[in-house]
C-alpha cells in the first residue's frame, strides 16, 4: 500500500510512543500493528529516520539488540511526542473529510 506523504514520519512517531525501537523493529510493529497491510521499505524508513532526527523529534543511540548485534535504537523525544498530537489531530480531520467525500456508493446503505 502506498503512503501519504507525511504519513510514514507520523507512523514512525506513533510506534516509538511504546519505547525505543531499532529500524527493523520499527518496521516490523508498524506492519504487525497495521495487520501486515503496510510494509516498509528500508530505503524509505532509514531516510524518515534521519529526517525526523534533523527535526529533533526523534533521538538515537548505538546500543546492543535483542540478537546481541549493534543496532541503532530510535526514541521518541518531548518534542516529537508534542508533535505525534499534532499530526494525530490532523490524521483525523483529514480521515473525516475523505470519508464525508467517499460515502456510500449509489444504491448502498450504510
Amino acid at each position: 500500500m502506498d503512503l501519504l506523504q507525511g504519513t510514514l514520519d507520523m507512523l514512525v512517531l506513533r510506534t516509538l510512543i511504546a519505547g525505543p525501537l531499532h529500524g527493523y523493529g520499527i518496521s516490523k510493529a508498524i506492519r504487525f500493528s497495521s495487520s501486515e497491510a503496510l510494509d516498509i521499505e528500508f530505503g524509505s524508513l532509514y531516510p524518515a529516520l534521519k529526517r525526523l532526527e534533523l527535526k529533533g523529534w526523534i533521538a538515537s543511540k548505538w546500543e546492543t539488540s535483542e540478537h546481541n548485534r549493534r543496532a541503532k535504537f530510535y526514541r521518541l523525544t518531548p518534542a516529537g511526542r508534542k508533535q505525534l498530537r499534532q499530526e494525530h489531530s490532523k490524521w483525523a480531520e483529514f480521515v473525516s473529510a475523505v470519508t464525508r467525500v467517499m460515502g456510500p456508493l449509489p444504491g448502498e446503505t450504510k
